[in-house]
Parts: structure tokens; C-alpha cells; sequence
């Protein structure tokens, strides 16, 4: 049984390890990738410019959204001038449609595997702590057949048994510590895109005569 648990525990500390590096990684693209698409965003004069990017940068929540919106209202020139015709409040709505399911879907991606690293925090702990009990339990079955409750008959028994514990401690405080992390880092980008979002709505219902003239950087 001891085995057993040890292979468990062993299992759930190798993958929670690599979804901690393959979940670090991840971040740091999407920082680096968000960078470079919001300098691309305030410097571009055009938003088709803007929006053949998109591609480029994945792994940019921001890019996914201004894609999202691109796609809805065919760029800010013709949703502006829609709007100034009377027709634009469609497309608006429309766009807003567009960045909700869109942001949804980055969150959904940007959370992939951390329930992973929650259940390996929680449960990992009792699956040692079921090791422990198991193995102090052999133990003293143990010292039942031999007769003798010495130290040298004791002691071998139970540090194995509190191995599993270790075990499970050390499969469960890096996945807690990273767990956190990684969702304070969702939030994070959460906020971004919201923030992000009503950038662009405010960008598509701004009057026309403005836009002409201060507002072709983009959608």
C-alpha cells in the first residue's frame, strides 16, 4: 500500500511540476505578446493594420479581442461612418457581443490546468496523510507478531510511514503557492480586458468629426 501511495503522490507532483513551467511560460508570452500588440495598436494609422496582426500574437488576450471586434463591425473607419449615418448603434452592439464572448473564452484558455493544481493542493496532503495511517498501522501490526515494542522494532516502521506525509507536502505547497499565484495572474488580465473593452466601445461611439481627425490608430 505504502507503493502505492508513494506512485500517487509521485504522479501528482511530476505533472503538477510541468503545468507550473508550462503554465509560467504561457504568462510570460502573454505578457510579451500583449506588449508588442498594444505598441502595434496605438501606432498603427489604420485598423485592417491592426487587425492582420491578430494572428501574430496568439497569445494576447487584447489581440483576441480587438480580432473579435474586427470581425463584427469590419474596422473602426466604416463602423464610425455608420455611425454617423444613424446605423452604427447595430454594430455596437454587435462589437460588445463580440468582446464578451471573446473574453470569456481568454479567461477559460488563461485558467486551463489550474483546477489541476487546486486538486493536487488539496488533495495531496490526506492522500500522504492516508499513507501515514496505513503505515503506523503495519507498524504496530508488526510489533503484535514480534512481541516487542523496542525502539529499534518501532522506529523503522513509522519514519517510513511518515514519508507518504512528506510526500504529500512537498506535491502540495508548490502547487498551492503556484495555484494563487496563476490566479491572481487571471484577474490580472481579467481587469486588462475589461479596461480594454471599453476602450474600444468608446472608441466605435465616438462623434465622427472627432475621430476623423484624432481617432484612425485603430479600433
Amino acid at each position: 500500500m505504502a507503493k502505492i501511495v508513494l506512485t500517487i503522490l509521485l504522479f501528482f507532483s511530476v505533472v503538477s511540476w510541468a503545468l507550473i513551467a508550462e503554465k509560467w511560460w504561457q504568462f510570460r508570452r502573454v505578457r510579451r505578446q500583449t506588449l508588442a500588440f498594444l505598441k502595434l495598436y496605438r501606432e498603427s494609422r489604420r485598423s485592417a493594420t491592426v487587425n492582420a496582426a491578430v494572428k501574430k500574437y496568439r497569445e494576447s488576450p487584447l489581440a483576441q479581442l480587438y480580432g473579435a471586434a474586427y470581425q463584427e463591425v469590419g474596422g473602426l473607419d466604416e463602423a464610425l461612418e455608420e455611425l454617423d449615418e444613424g446605423r452604427g448603434s447595430e454594430r455596437v452592439e454587435l462589437a460588445q457581443r463580440a468582446l464578451r464572448r471573446a473574453s470569456t473564452h481568454e479567461i477559460v484558455r488563461l485558467e486551463r490546468y489550474l483546477p489541476f493544481l487546486a486538486t493536487t493542493a488539496s488533495a495531496t496532503p490526506f492522500i500522504g496523510l492516508f499513507g501515514t495511517v496505513w503505515g503506523i498501522m503495519a507498524a504496530f501490526h508488526g510489533i503484535g507478531q514480534q512481541g516487542s515494542a523496542s525502539l529499534a522494532v518501532v522506529a523503522p516502521g513509522i519514519s517510513e510511514a511518515l514519508i507518504a506525509t512528506a510526500f504529500g507536502l512537498g506535491a502540495a505547497i508548490p502547487a498551492v503557492i503556484a495555484y494563487n499565484y496563476f490566479v491572481n495572474r487571471v484577474k490580472h488580465w481579467a481587469a486588462e480586458m475589461e479596461g480594454f473593452t471599453l476602450d474600444l466601445l468608446n472608441a466605435l461611439m465616438r462623434p465622427a468629426p472627432k475621430v476623423a481627425r484624432t481617432a484612425k490608430d485603430g479600433l
